[in-house]
């Protein structure tokens, strides 16, 4: 393994994260704005509907989802510009 793919994986570890945080905070501000509440419904929430629950669901990982490939792409082409070597 490169010296460059072994420095990345800590860095990658803390962008992953700084994501994770990122994409909850936007998870929570789009479900503020969209549903006009403050707490999306949890799973075992008994007074939320099955297709509340699920779009929540289904909204939450697809932010996910985007912030993690987004950030993770942007972390390995910063590595990249740094180092002339892909981390991947």
């Amino acid at each position: 393994m490169s010296p460059v793919k072994l420095l990345y994986k800590p860095v990658g570890a803390g962008f992953g994260m700084l994501g994770g945080a990122l994409a909850g905070a936007l998870f929570n501000r789009l479900w503020k704005t969209v549903a006009g509440e403050d707490d999306a419904p949890d799973a075992h929430d008994e007074e939320r509907a099955w297709p509340e629950i699920l779009a929540a669901a289904a909204l939450q990982g697809a932010i996910f989802a985007v912030v993690r490939a987004a950030v993770d792409r942007g972390g390995a082409v910063g590595v990249r510009r740094l180092t002339g070597t892909w981390p991947g």
